[in-house]
């Protein structure tokens, strides 16, 4: 691998791998949301893939760009995919078997508030957010950052559909948790 965008391109791919690995091994569900909840935030974050990874975007203006092509901020973007990568992993480590890829309460499920819980009540969104916005300025292109904020949005609602699970769960324990982090970024107060 030489170029920037093969490196952000295997960075995804391990991200993947890493992904579908670790979903082998969790607890069974005790509450699920709904496939028309579930269709609100995969629907945004599967247009923003979409975007980035479309080679002919069918408006000229989103293949505008928004950086200078270059290394330095080529590189500086598979700094910060590798960086929100390994945050997203280290986030989903920290939930072992608690993990699932649809809002869901498991059996036995835990408040977790170790690594990067501590701060953050979703942290493995703010990894991949990161990572994806150093694809964006990998690939420099507008459709790139209009990939980033579609994936925000998911993100945002399906935090919020978790949100709530958990305070029905935790009820005062996450209402705790919740004064002492951030969403997606540690709280400064």
């Amino acid at each position: 691998m030489t170029s920037p965008r093969q490196w952000i391109d295997a960075l995804w791919l391990f991200f993947g791998v890493y992904w579908l690995a670790s979903a082998i091994k969790r607890k069974k569900t005790k509450q699920r949301e709904t496939m028309l909840q579930r269709l609100g935030y995969t629907a945004p974050l599967g247009l923003g893939f979409y975007l980035l990874y479309q080679p002919h975007p069918l408006y000229g203006w989103l293949m505008y760009r928004f950086l200078p092509a270059g290394p330095v901020g080529a590189w500086l973007g598979v700094a910060l995919t590798a960086g929100g990568v390994a945050v997203a992993f280290w986030a989903r480590w920290h939930l072992g078997t608690n993990w699932s890829g649809v809002v869901t309460l498991k059996e036995g499920h835990e408040l977790i508030r170790t690594g990067p819980y501590r701060a953050m009540r979703h942290p493995i969104y703010t990894g991949i957010l990161l990572a994806l916005l150093g694809t964006a300025i990998t690939f420099g292109e507008v459709r790139a950052l209009l990939a980033v904020v579609l994936a925000w949005f998911s993100f945002y609602i399906k935090a919020r559909r978790e949100e709530l699970f958990l305070s029905q769960e935790f009820g005062a324990g996450f209402a705790e948790h919740k004064q002492r982090t951030g969403m997606f970024l540690p709280r400064l107060s």
